[in-house]
């Protein structure tokens, strides 16, 4: 009557002794985590020396505390797979990381998170639906980033969220959402444009009970005449971001008009409409600045052509055209001698004739330049051949 309650309880203690032993075997098998303070619940990879980049495969689903503080994990490649996983997380650290983009739905399925810390990183990018899914989560620390802008809504789905801090970043402006409710806020350190990028920020700060930490170095940056002044209490008129505002639709209002009438008169009928043969008008392309473009490329690529041909072809046509090189012989040239007007004679052919006797070569024989010509002859030696019949 009483061993059916005893055998269950063997079961139950059985069943604990088996995962732990499974547990322990993966830690002895993992060296990553072995190396961590780990307990059933929490795992603390602080002091591990590894160097993490990226977090641990091996983590059992029931982990509720995870600190991976010091490391240099960045999220990426399965970063964000093996966080969805740990569904049952309350406390995150990943401060003092090398994290730069907090892409959207990083921490989709961490329901229960309430702690989340990501300071100290190289955050220089947040999407607006980077913290979707964290409906529980009241503290959040983005300071010791790089953050120069942040969406309205990216902190909209945090609807328990009561501790922002966001100090020491490259904020200028923040534009807050009504119905988002802080306890406390830290936004020193960031170079604030006290104007009317921050009209909603301050109305915000003043309008609630939120409590800004380390308020005396809350302040502007910008204009230099409001410079060192509390952002809470630098005097921002709302009739003059009205004013602006007015203006600035004015001009984009004007600006759309421009560009309707532009697009109106680029678009409208042409003389050089093409009428079909149902009747209709068949509109031509209308040309823009890109053919002008293309025409000039390719007449610097035909001229270019042109000329690389004329430098090639020069010396060729050069060659053809002055063929022979004229030299003004000199008064002092010595006078031919029959021998070598012989040997010259040699190397032309034979004249053959009918008769048997031989031709007779009469040449002249010049022996002074004549100053009378114009100094310049066409051959070396001026030669004249007579064939008579004797």
């Amino acid at each position: 009557m009483y061993m059916l309650p005893l055998r269950s309880n063997r079961k139950a203690v059985n069943m604990k002794f088996s995962c732990l032993m499974i547990w322990a075997g993966t830690l002895f098998l993992n060296p990553v985590t072995a190396d961590c303070n780990v307990t059933s619940q929490t795992v603390i990879c602080e002091d591990s020396g590894k160097n993490l980049s990226r977090i641990p495969t091996d983590l059992l689903p029931n982990v509720t505390i995870l600190s991976l503080k010091n490391n240099k994990i960045t999220l990426k490649d399965n970063g964000k797979d093996i966080l969805q996983r740990l569904t049952n997380l309350t406390e995150l650290y990943l401060n003092e990381n090398m994290i730069t983009v907090l892409c959207n739905n990083s921490f989709y399925n961490l329901t229960k998170l309430i702690i989340l810390d990501i300071s100290n990183n190289l955050i220089s990018i947040v999407h607006p639906a980077a913290f979707a899914g964290l409906n529980q989560l009241s503290v959040l620390n983005l300071s010791y980033n790089r953050i120069t802008q942040l969406d309205s809504d990216v902190f909209s789905s945090l609807k328990s969220l009561r501790v922002l801090n966001l100090q020491n970043n490259f904020l200028k402006s923040f534009h807050i959402k009504s119905s988002f409710k802080l306890a406390t806020v830290t936004l020193a350190g960031n170079p604030w444009n006290c104007s009317c990028d921050l009209l909603d920020l301050q109305i915000c700060l003043t309008a609630s009970n939120v409590t800004m930490e380390n308020e005396n170095n809350t302040t502007c940056t910008f204009p230099k005449t409001k410079e060192k002044l509390s952002i809470r209490a630098a005097t921002i008129q709302l009739a003059d971001c009205e004013t602006e505002k007015t203006s600035l639709e004015t001009s984009i209002t004007s600006n759309s008009a421009i560009n309707r009438r532009s697009t109106a008169f680029l678009a409208a009928p042409t003389p050089n409409n093409i009428t079909e043969n149902n009747g209709t008008h068949a509109e031509l392309p209308l040309l823009g600045k890109s053919w002008t473009f293309l025409v000039g490329v390719l007449g610097f690529v035909l001229s270019t052509t042109f000329l690389i041909f004329t430098a090639i072809k020069c010396p060729t046509w050069y060659h053809y055209l002055i063929s022979y090189s004229h030299r003004r012989l000199e008064e002092n040239d010595p006078e031919i001698t029959e021998q070598e007007f012989s040997a010259d004679m040699n190397s032309f052919p034979a004249v053959s004739d009918t008769s048997n006797e031989d031709p007779i070569v009469i040449f002249e024989k010049t022996t002074e330049f004549e100053h009378g010509e114009d100094g310049f002859i066409e051959d070396k030696y001026i030669d004249s051949y007579i064939t008579e019949e004797s």
